[in-house]
């Protein structure tokens, strides 16, 4: 129960009330004769948004909509710098200072490994008693916790700690690392501030999942480690007090606000289940990043724009903390400049639009509150299901199939042109220079292909660096690994270059599951499919990489001499792909606007 007072209830008594029956007779008038329910919008959630709302909308929910507990401070501004593997950090840890001094409130370090990172330097720079830092590590969590607590002794830390152990599925920590966690949460018991446990939710939102999968989900993974840690030692309200959960924000602006609300409905919800008191529940803190699954390399100015969006959703959604992305992260090595434009966007949403000045804006509003109970029953839902089912581990693998499902199906909707990506399939700039080498970017192993414009943006990229290498005459040529399925999607993009009469179609298609790829010669080039096994053989003759070499992921682009890439190509079976009517040059030569 609140502390502080009801507010008086606005009146606008000038204005006439206006009924809800009133507002669908003007609807239907306005739409001069068409069906209102054509305005209704579906999700792939499985449900579908009115056209409008009124006061009748809150009546239909279960309980009167309650505003979130107004926080003791505004959301935290968290930038997060990378620390490459093998290296001291020391020049990130600088970085952290200034960027402090420039308005963040906090650091989120990303280790690519742990034993490396110079903690005694990091506490020596860092007043780490009043600083909010938080760590993501890929090896010995608790073994980077006791060198902090080493090297400041004495002091509580605040922050949070995520723990990826590297080359396991995403939340598979809790049954494979049990008394590893356990320690970190017996070091860390005395920090109130410090939440070591992670419920990465970020990882499915960031692979396509729907705001329901990725609520639901995200909830089976905090369940399970409710279930599996608490021992001897470690009690279970132990367990749910130092749990904090990461959130992928996407640019659906009202989506993500119904989205975080309802996650701390369900959190209330899931640790009753557990019979936990109302307080913990209170205290989950929810930190929120921009998007990797929006991200496009095309036009990437763009990506500030969706950044807005996405910060505006996490703080008007309730977000504790919030880290926002470089908009040139996805081909850029980190810069001044576009981290300051990361770090000003939330000090701007703050100090000039004073965001945090608003206890929850979105409580009461009929849209809001009905979406927001929606999308808490339907992820409850499901979350019930996969509990029902066995819960994490047994069900990560149906967890993943049901995301790659829906990250196909927003593929084939970018392809179609239903879904917009400005700057990418809609609104292009078709004379653009990129503001980095296709080629060096495409060979980069650390290039994201798992996001929703790649399959549409990589045509673009492959299709520039064919043309370019044609130009030049270039005797070399490559392989583009264009990805899983996309053969539909670049014949879906043909089609809506064509005139209406012209019908062609792909006389073979390839079969389900294989990899779509782009054989670029100094004449020509070929789209073509192979099985993920024929790739993966094919990448490793063309770099000598011996077979006993397990962890070996090919890169997007392959190049090698004309005569040996035409001889691996044949050896390993890669099969054309061919549009009826059309040469691979002409489609491609289309797709770039030539």
């Amino acid at each position: 129960m609140s502390d502080t007072s009801a507010a008086a209830p606005v009146s606008f008594s000038e204005f006439p009330a206006v009924t809800t029956a009133e507002w669908q007779a003007r609807l239907t008038r306005d739409l001069k004769g068409q069906d209102p329910a054509t305005l209704r919008w579906p999700l792939p959630d499985g449900f579908a948004l009115e056209p409008f709302y009124h006061r009748e909308a809150l009546a239909t929910l279960p309980h009167e909509p309650q505003p979130l507990g107004h926080p003791l401070t505004p959301w935290l501004n968290v930038p997060t710098l990378h620390v490459p593997a093998d290296t001291d950090g020391h020049p990130q840890i600088a970085q952290a200072a200034e960027a402090l001094l420039k308005g963040a409130d906090g650091i989120h370090f990303e280790l690519a490994t742990t034993g490396s990172f110079d903690v005694a330097y990091l506490a020596a720079t860092l007043p780490l008693a009043s600083t909010f830092v938080a760590y993501t590590v890929t090896e010995g969590p608790d073994k980077l916790l006791t060198s902090l607590i080493t090297n400041a002794p004495g002091t509580a830390l605040r922050g949070f700690l995520r723990f990826c152990p590297s080359g396991e599925p995403e939340g598979a920590e809790g049954s494979l690392y049990q008394s590893t966690l356990r320690r970190c949460v017996v070091l860390t018991r005395a920090m109130p501030d410090f939440r070591a446990l992670a419920i990465n939710g970020a990882y499915f939102g960031n692979r396509g999942s729907t705001p329901t999968q990725q609520v639901a989900f995200s909830l089976n993974t905090a369940a399970a480690l409710l279930s599996e840690l608490p021992n001897a030692e470690v009690s279970l309200e132990e367990v749910a007090r130092t749990m904090h959960v990461h959130l992928a924000i996407l640019p659906i602006y009202f989506q993500q606000i119904a989205k975080l609300r309802a996650f701390r409905r369900l959190w209330a919800t899931l640790l009753h289940a557990f019979g936990l008191p109302t307080e913990v529940a209170r205290e989950l803190r929810l930190h929120a990043v921009t998007s990797t699954w929006t991200l496009t390399t095309l036009d990437p100015h763009t990506n500030l724009l969706r950044h807005t969006t996405e910060a505006m959703s996490a703080v008007l959604g309730g977000a504790d903390s919030l880290s926002v992305a470089p908009f040139d992260a996805l081909f850029a090595e980190p810069n001044d400049f576009s981290a300051r434009l990361a770090r000003n966007l939330s000090i701007m949403l703050r100090e000039e639009s004073h965001l945090g000045q608003v206890q929850d804006p979105a409580a009461g509003s009929y849209y809001i509150e009905t979406f927001t109970d929606q999308l808490a029953r339907e992820a409850w839902t499901t979350f019930q299901r996969l509990e029902a089912a066995g819960g994490l581990p047994k069900v990560r693998g149906q967890m993943l199939e049901e995301i790659r499902e829906t990250a196909n199906a927003t593929f084939r909707r970018i392809a179609s042109g239903q879904q917009v990506v400005v700057g990418t399939n809609k609104f292009q700039n078709r004379d653009e220079h990129f503001s980095f080498h296709p080629k060096k970017l495409l060979r980069s192993a650390t290039f994201d292909t798992t996001r929703a414009a790649y399959p549409t943006e990589v045509l673009r990229l492959a299709t520039a660096m064919h043309f370019e290498r044609r130009e030049r005459k270039s005797k070399r040529a490559a392989v583009v690994l264009l990805g899983a399925n996309t053969n539909q999607i670049i014949l879906d993009n043909f089609l809506r270059t064509l005139n209406q009469e012209e019908q062609p179609e792909i006389a073979a298609s390839h079969p389900a599951g294989t990899l779509s790829l782009l054989f670029s010669s100094p004449e020509e080039a070929t789209l073509m499919y192979a099985t993920p096994e024929q790739f993966r053989k094919f990448a490793r003759f063309i770099f000598q990489i011996p077979n006993d070499k397990q962890h070996f992921i090919p890169p997007v682009l392959l190049t090698s001499d004309l005569a040996t890439m035409q001889e691996a190509v044949r050896v390993f079976g890669f099969q054309e792909m061919k549009v009826q009517g059309y040469s691979t040059e002409e489609v491609l030569a289309r797709l770039q606007g030539r």
